[in-house]
């Protein structure tokens, strides 16, 4: 009997327990107003990609500052004015707010307003509100945010500007003078381009194109390791106007792995190693362990060197470089030094390689074999198989009546065409959730409308499996039906593979293939306003009257004749030219 009282009591100090630690979805976060740290039990990030903005660098008691938070989408954030003397003390100033529904103003330290939150965890990427000087302000001002983009990811007092009052002495802090920037790495310019002259002889090189030379083509992805004694002198190289990085990992995804940055700020290339946590923003760390740091930016290319050591022992984050591992080549977008997620799909080796052992000359996939694989069956079963197999349904029952293993010529044809459809939709279809091992949250409205397309061809040859008799009453209502249910199967699977072509795991390259794809759509549609033209005037021939029946008869007989011929040359053509446009989709996928 006393079981469940105890039970009960258990869950509910369980409960507060979770509560205690449990993100505040609604903002009420007065507990965190001292350290500004979220109560999630996490450790916070560094290097955050989120800025700071204020209307004016200048303050008198009693003004208004406009403070704008901005950056990568984020659900929470705390902003706090601080003394830029005394950080750890307490808040100075209220806050007036600009926009009440995503923002609130909180009481820390018996201040009324002297912070300011978020009302709701919905995704935002600007926030404004003023700051209001008081009357007893110190000379310097820093403000402060807490970032928080998802429930373990987020940055802690991000450093915002420091306004001052007009006459106090100009700030300096107090790390400028414990580290001089003569203390800080040399980095020196790069004078000419990398050369792929020694791959595959005295240097372990990465490249995309296989076999392009950064030092004659701009396009080319490079990456190249060249072992000295103890020690690997790195050379990258990209068309990038933000950023180049690679990688080392144990496995092709994401997280936990050794990566190194190059990052434009202007016209001056900061190197950095990092690490990888997951599918987030990288983690920078000291660049104390790289020497010989150089860099050149000529016409969007982006080139940097350095030197590190093989190993580095007590060094945190950074890997032995004399174990294979699978290598990542990614480039993409910097404003002001923050970098932004990589505008294509990172290279990555087919296999895992040991940089310091003999030196070979290798490529890479941006598309992994299983997607490739998923893209291929989807163009050829909603390119191909699926567009034959209507046009010979529609148009070509005249044409291919004759018996074949007991039924028409053009039904078998249509069947067997449908069939392979089906088949090759449902291989395709598991793909991507063998490699994601569940749902991609990644990949927008693309996988909802495989998922209506997968449906509709599943249900297609089984509603044709109880196809009523021709003469029955319901074999219209079954023809409608059918018709009805493979057309929007069509258009809804055109509009997948638009948007497909595009996501980060099959990013076709160039606008071209918009353009190929535009072009397939207008070659079906235009066959069949062909076919259908065609059928038209043949049956508007056939249908003038004459007195004489055997006229009659003969010139049927010979329109007949001569609209099969001309359907078989335009089936023909079509199928050369739907075969063409699949080729060129194959051949871009097979070259990812």
């Amino acid at each position: 009997m006393m079981a469940v009282p105890g039970f009960t009591f258990d869950a509910f100090i369980l409960l507060l327990h979770i509560s205690s630690v449990a993100n505040y979805p609604n903002g009420k976060v007065t507990e965190s107003c001292d350290g500004m740290i979220p109560q999630h039990g996490y450790t916070s990030l560094s290097d955050p990609a989120y800025n700071i903005s204020v209307s004016q660098m200048t303050f008198r008691p009693g003004d208004q500052i406009k403070v704008t938070l901005s950056g990568l989408p984020f659900k929470g954030f705390l902003i706090e004015a601080r003394d830029a003397e005394d950080l750890s003390g307490p808040p100075i100033g209220s806050f007036t707010l600009i926009d009440s529904q995503v923002s609130q103003l909180l009481t820390c330290e018996d201040i009324k307003g002297s912070a300011v939150s978020h009302t709701n965890p919905s995704k935002k990427t600007e926030i404004k509100v003023y700051w209001n000087a008081p009357s007893t302000a110190p000379n310097h001002i820093q403000f402060l945010v807490t970032v928080v983009q998802k429930y373990k990811i987020y940055w802690v007092k991000i450093p915002g500007p420091v306004i001052s009052q007009p006459n106090s002495l100009p700030f300096t802090t107090r790390e400028a003078t414990i580290a001089p920037l003569s203390t800080l790495p040399p980095v020196s310019h790069l004078t000419k381009s990398f050369s792929a002259s020694d791959c595959g002889n005295k240097k372990f090189c990465i490249r995309s194109p296989l076999n392009c030379d950064p030092e004659k083509e701009h396009a080319c992805a490079f990456l190249s390791f060249t072992r000295d004694n103890q020690s690997v002198m790195v050379e990258m190289s990209g068309p990038s106007n933000g950023y180049l990085s690679f990688a080392f990992s144990h496995d092709r995804w994401m997280g936990d792995d050794d990566a190194y940055v190059c990052i434009r700020e202007g016209e001056t290339v900061h190197i950095k190693p990092s690490h990888l946590m997951g599918r987030s923003h990288p983690v920078m760390d000291s660049g104390d362990a790289l020497k010989d740091m150089a860099w050149r930016l000529v016409d969007g290319v982006m080139q940097c060197s350095f030197r590190r050591n093989i190993t580095l022992p007590g060094v945190k984050n950074r890997f032995n470089l004399n174990t294979s591992y699978y290598i990542f080549l990614a480039a993409g977008a910097a404003v002001d030094g923050r970098i932004y997620k990589h505008f294509q799909q990172p290279l990555i080796t087919y296999g895992k390689h040991d940089v310091t052992a003999y030196p070979e000359n290798i490529g890479g996939s941006r598309s992994l074999l299983v997607l490739k694989a998923h893209g291929a069956l989807m163009f050829v079963a909603w390119m191909t198989t699926v567009s034959i197999g209507v046009l010979i349904a529609r148009f070509f029952k005249p044409v291919l009546s004759e018996a074949f293993f007991g039924e028409a010529a053009w039904f078998q044809i249509h069947r067997m065409l449908m069939f392979t459809t089906t088949a090759l939709t449902c291989i395709a279809f598991a793909l991507p959730f063998i490699y994601r091992g569940g749902w991609s949250w990644y990949a927008g409205y693309h996988p909802y409308l495989g998922c209506i397309v997968m449906i509709l061809a599943v249900l297609q040859p089984l509603l044709a499996a109880f196809r009523p008799p021709v003469y029955d009453p319901r074999r219209q209502m079954f023809n409608w039906t059918h018709w009805s249910m493979g057309t929007a199967a069509r258009i809804i699977a055109v509009a997948a593979m638009f948007l497909g072509m595009d996501l980060p795991g099959l990013c076709l390259p160039g606008p071209w293939k918009t353009y190929a794809m535009i072009g397939f759509v207008a070659w079906h549609v235009g066959t069949e306003i062909l076919l259908e033209i065609h059928t038209y005037r043949l049956s508007r021939k056939v249908e003038i009257l004459d007195d004489d029946r055997v006229q009659i008869l003969q010139s049927f007989t010979v329109a007949e004749t001569q609209g099969h011929a001309f359907k078989k040359v335009v089936l023909a053509v079509y199928v050369c030219g739907n075969v063409t446009f699949l080729i060129i989709f194959l051949s871009a996928i097979n070259h990812l």
